[in-house]
């Protein structure tokens, strides 16, 4: 970043604490910090509070809240609260606006209406919650192959469902949601294909006791499982050989199921296998991370209190780890009283106690999650796979491109990116970051943590140059 660039830029606001991202653990953090006496600025790319998980909860209605369900609903007195919350002027939400750049000094360049504008806190939380795990297998580049989380982004923001009959393939929790709110909605659905190989008995016999703990969880899973056999969807277990097939746009789905092929006529297919943290701004900001062979993804090396090896700057919510809606908004709230104590705000030993409950809540509901971990664990051929398979969707890199670049001595994303433009693209990387670690771990015989991630540098988000010269002086 130049000091052209910067001159272009408004005048820095200043905050005690900056909040990126407004989903549950966004929200909780604002909220926790004004009611704590902090001036607390919310930021958040979305026209309205609520995140993925409460997208367009403050816009919806009865019929969309019948279809979602109670998990979604139980966002709305959260986003109401901070609704009202900015209207007393108790804290202050910026909607529509993009963070680029997140400075270790806590200053963040950020897009808003069309422009660009420096404001800095004396603290920051990053709450930027969690992204699909790529699933990069034959045909996943199709037109009419999507993600669940997009197909449940259009039902939240649009109500907008499938007109054809619908495949979904994967594994997680979520294929089962999207499933029954689909059926709710009246969707068709093809198939479900369920990637993991069934639960293993001596699994739940070794988690008995994280199951009863986390029993809410478990109902909840037998509840939707219930609802999608009651109305009939096929549903193929143990899926594997998993191509998506097609000359111009999604024709049939092919896989091997209970050790016979199976071919399904269809037009649209939606993929998932789990969600990992969003991690571009801390590793942009350059924090320590570590490899996490449980979520098989990279996690920001935390203190109790949610912050970063930078100093000031805290991360909370599936940002950190992956622990659903309930714990992210718990530890919004534990980071905002830890940002607190970093500022010598309020009473240290009202604070220390709340943090005592909120740890203990957390980890109540966290005991659910080293099943959940092993139960829905992709498998290696759908995370690392073959070399003709498309890896880079943005700059068209293969998996062999990889796999022949570290046979040259690339063993890392960031020589491999010099190479083949590989995660340069758009997405920074999103869509094939965790993919390239695993391949160049598996084909150099290296451990992930050893290989590494991409160098994020700004910008974060996608700017023209239009929108960077319009900011003000």
């Amino acid at each position: 970043m130049t000091d052209a660039m910067h001159a272009h830029e408004e005048a820095t606001a200043d905050f005690d604490l900056v909040v990126i991202g407004a989903g549950p653990a966004g929200m909780a953090a604002a909220l926790a910090a004004s009611r704590g006496g902090l001036s607390t600025l919310l930021i958040d790319e979305q026209p309205a509070v609520g995140g993925q998980i409460y997208r367009s909860i403050t816009d919806t209605d009865a019929q969309r809240e019948r279809i979602l369900g109670p998990d979604y609903s139980h966002g709305a007195a959260l986003a109401r609260e901070v609704l009202e919350a900015n209207a007393a002027g108790r804290l202050t939400h910026w909607s529509g606006t993009a963070v680029w750049q997140v400075a270790p000094d806590k200053t963040l360049h950020v897009l808003r209406e069309s422009r660009t504008q420096a404001v800095r806190g004396r603290a920051i939380i990053v709450a930027t919650g969690a992204m699909e795990r790529p699933f990069p297998v034959p045909g996943w580049t199709l037109p009419g192959v999507m993600t669940a989380g997009a197909g449940q982004i259009l039902l939240k923001s649009a109500s907008l469902v499938p007109s054809t009959p619908v495949v979904l393939a994967g594994c997680g929790p979520l294929l089962y949601l999207l499933a029954a709110q689909y059926l709710r909605a009246g969707v068709p659905l093809r198939a479900i294909l369920d990637t993991t190989a069934g639960t293993d008995l001596r699994l739940v016999l070794r988690h008995a006791r994280d199951l009863l703990a986390g029993w809410q969880y478990v109902g909840k899973g037998l509840r939707l499982l219930r609802e999608i056999k009651a109305a009939g969807v096929p549903f193929f277990h143990d899926v594997q050989q998993l191509r998506l097939e097609g000359h111009d746009r999604l024709e049939r789905v092919s896989f091997t199921a209970g050790g016979k092929v199976q071919v399904l006529d269809c037009q649209l297919a939606l993929l998932h296998q789990g969600v990992v943290p969003n991690t571009q701004i801390s590793w942009s900001l350059r924090a320590r991370h570590r490899w996490d062979d449980t979520q098989l993804c990279w996690l920001p090396e935390c203190d109790e209190w949610g912050q970063l090896s930078v100093p000031g700057i805290h991360v909370a919510g599936d940002g950190a780890a992956i622990g659903g809606a309930l714990v992210a908004a718990l530890q919004g709230e534990l980071a905002a009283l830890g940002a607190m104590r970093g500022l010598g705000a309020g009473d240290a030993a009202v604070i220390g106690r709340r943090a005592a409950e909120l740890r203990a809540q957390i980890h109540h509901h966290l005991a659910i999650r080293p099943f959940l971990n092993r139960q829905y664990r992709p498998r290696d051929s759908y995370r690392i796979p073959a070399d003709e398979v498309m890896v880079c969707r943005c700059e068209e890199v293969t998996a062999g491109a990889i796999r022949e670049q570290v046979t040259i001595g690339c063993i890392g994303p960031n020589q491999t990116k010099s190479f083949s433009r590989c995660g340069m693209g758009p997405c920074q990387g999103r869509q094939c970051g965790l993919t390239v670690t695993e391949i160049i771990a598996q084909a150099s015989g290296l451990p992930p943590q050893e290989v590494g991630y991409y160098r994020i540098r700004p910008p974060i988000k996608a700017l023209t140059l239009g929108q960077l010269a319009q900011g003000d002086a």
